[in-house]
């Protein structure tokens, strides 16, 4: 395919907290230029096209409508994921959901099939997989230093955002809690070092049915949860490794590591897959102590957004996202299989397929990708 070499150009539905983290780094990838935003309430967009020096602050159909937009970037609430993407896609868009890429499944695989149909590409959050404290474990992994992959073990655990998010009540509704909230992290992370989910199965339960936000501006303010909050889940890999997930908004405190991967030749320490950064510690077989392994790649910082540069490189090149559409279906396909297994009390069969992610080179500076 022919490669595109014009400046692909953004429009950001939804202009709420999460947009102030993606901008500062889309305005620096020399390939991107973000056109506009747009938000159900117009002061929201208007606040940000001001403070981000953006051209446009628009109505969503305005924004659907405006031809110098190839990507729509949608940061709307999870009950907002799929309508908005299936109307950028119609309308002959690409898009970059929020995680996840939609609340049920069968919604995640219409986006899917409609991109298909309509020749767009599809991205999703998590990026931070593309970080360089993961992509240096991908490299490891990859270069055979901990041998076969045959556990994985991964734990978030918090007392829930209430304490610190300014609106947090989104997050125990369904289609949310720890489980959807963070796991697309932390099994996006697990899918691009070890490859995809054969199964799972798990055990869930809502503790407390109502929660009071702590935080201000709504302190006091009582919230029905209606989404499990300690969930704990098993991932049978196609590789062969095992997999153990937990995750929670019930724990008060904890000394848990974010993720461990072990390997028939040594062991990982892998970073919070909620950052981009390390550390990154290894332990080989036969070795008593851990080393601390440099990174051997870039996006260090908080690079929220390195995904939507990487789609439109996609675009600009003719091949797949790596965050993209399809990964994000196998995660949820997955984060829903282990709430069945807790339903149902049996394994539950992964059904999506896809391939693990293609690396970022290593030594690349920011703002450059392949």
């Amino acid at each position: 395919m022919a490669q595109d070499q014009r400046t692909i150009g953004v429009g950001i539905v939804g202009s709420g907290f999460i947009s102030r983290r993606y901008l500062p780094n889309l305005l620096r990838f020399p390939h991107l230029r973000v056109v506009a935003c747009a938000d159900r309430h117009p002061e929201r967009a208007a606040a940000v096209a001001a403070e981000f020096g953006l051209g446009k602050a628009y109505g969503v159909d305005e924004l659907l409508a405006d031809p110098e937009i190839d990507i729509v970037l949608n940061l709307t609430s999870p009950a907002g994921h799929f309508g908005i993407a299936l109307a950028a896609i119609e309308a002959g868009k690409a898009v970059y959901n929020e995680k996840p890429l939609a609340i049920a499944l069968d919604d995640a695989q219409a986006l899917l099939a409609a991109a298909e149909r309509r020749r767009v590409l599809m991205g999703c959050a998590p990026d931070t997989f593309l970080g360089g404290g993961l992509q240096t474990c991908r490299k490891l992994i990859d270069d055979g230093v901990i041998g076969e992959p045959i556990a994985a073990m991964a734990f978030f655990g918090t007392h829930g955002p209430e304490h610190w998010h300014p609106n947090p009540a989104f997050l125990y509704a369904e289609g949310a809690g720890p489980l959807m909230d963070i796991g697309p992290y932390y099994l996006t992370a697990l899918v691009s070092l070890i490859g995809p989910i054969r199964r799972v199965t798990g055990s869930a339960r809502i503790t407390f049915p109502e929660r009071v936000i702590i935080s201000e501006p709504l302190h006091g303010t009582v919230m029905r949860v209606k989404a499990p909050t300690h969930v704990a889940g098993i991932l049978d890999f196609s590789n062969g490794a095992i997999g153990t997930l937990v995750t929670s908004f019930d724990i008060w405190g904890t000394t848990l590591p974010r993720i461990e991967l072990h390997g028939t030749r040594g062991s990982l320490l892998v970073p919070d897959p909620d950052t981009f950064a390390g550390p990154v510690r290894l332990r080989r077989a036969g070795e008593t102590e851990w080393s601390d392994v440099p990174l051997t790649h870039s996006y260090t910082h908080n690079a929220r957004g390195v995904g939507v540069a990487d789609l439109a490189h996609a675009i600009q090149h003719g091949r797949i996202p790596r965050a993209s559409g399809a990964l994000a279906t196998h995660i949820l396909e997955a984060l829903h299989g282990i709430y069945a297994g807790s339903d149902n009390g049996a394994h539950v069969e992964i059904r999506t397929l896809v391939e693990r992610p293609e690396p970022l080179p290593a030594g690349q500076p920011d703002w450059e990708l392949d």
